[in-house]
């Protein structure tokens, strides 16, 4: 069975430990308030100088692994990985909080791509889901880490972002350049990965104009880039007050299978 693990991205002090990350925020709001600790020490006690020297490595170390106490000092959701053999090829999700499973028990099993991970092991298949979701990430977010998270190899990239950035009433063309861009890291970093982009809608409320641009915009880049197209990630889950959180937006862990039945219909057919 593939472990999976999670990291949580804390506070500034921790956030020096790990791949700097762009501000972005729609759904959820985190926060995160770096600790200064300062402190005078005699010059002519050696003993305290070194007991000092020893406290301050011991407080860097663990601002560096341990998890944050409180959701107020988190400022990303989870990026989940799992640990695979070299045999294992990378299918690798890169989006927004419907991609980390935001608001679910338990995202490491429960979000979609754990569902896919889950239904690749039973079928025996050697590939293994890395889950690069991040909660309220846009695509120009998303454009600002997209480099950190190709230093992983990847066999498939299924790409999902845009939900926010069409909550936001970012322009459309804004939106296409920053998917256009990602696409192009990734072409030109693994030039042999097949690429997924997972279309996505904007309620009417955002105006019909907008709405039908934004929509269109998903096919517009699939066929400009020759890639696959999941047509909408929420069918059969959007506006279905059974199969979403209260808050209307996140699929429950239901919502979040049917989600995973929608990827799977254009995954498999490129493994």
């Amino acid at each position: 069975m593939i472990n999976l693990k999670s990291y949580v991205i804390a506070s500034d002090s921790r956030a020096a430990c790990a791949a700097k990350q762009p501000r972005r925020h729609a759904f959820e709001r985190f926060a995160s308030s770096p600790h200064h600790i300062g402190r005078s020490v005699p010059r002519n006690d050696i003993a305290v100088k070194y007991f000092l020297l020893y406290a301050v490595i011991c407080l860097m170390m663990t601002s560096c692994g341990n998890k944050p106490s409180s959701a107020s000092d988190t400022r990303l959701v989870t990026l989940t990985t799992t640990t695979a053999p070299s045999n294992k090829k990378n299918i690798l999700f890169f989006g927004d909080s419907l991609t980390a499973g935001y608001g679910l028990d338990d995202p490491t099993d429960d979000a979609y791509p754990a569902v896919i991970q889950h239904k690749l092991d039973s079928l025996k298949l050697p590939y293994n889901v890395i889950n690069a979701g991040v909660s309220g990430e846009t695509t120009a977010g998303g454009l600002g880490r997209i480099d950190w998270v190709l230093k992983q190899k990847v066999s498939v990239f299924i790409l999902e972002l845009g939900a926010n950035d069409g909550l936001r009433g970012i322009p459309v063309e804004e939106s296409r350049r920053n998917l256009q861009a990602i696409t192009d890291k990734v072409k030109a970093k693994y030039p042999d990965a097949k690429i997924i982009l997972a279309g996505m809608q904007v309620p009417p409320s955002m105006g019909a104009d907008y709405a039908n641009s934004f929509k269109a915009m998903f096919p517009q880049l699939a066929q400009k880039n020759n890639i696959a197209l999941i047509p909408f990630l929420l069918d059969n889950v959007g506006g279905i007050p059974k199969l979403n959180q209260r808050d209307g937006i996140h699929p429950t862990a239901e919502g979040a299978k049917i989600v995973a039945n929608n990827v799977w219909a254009i995954l498999r057919e490129r493994l």
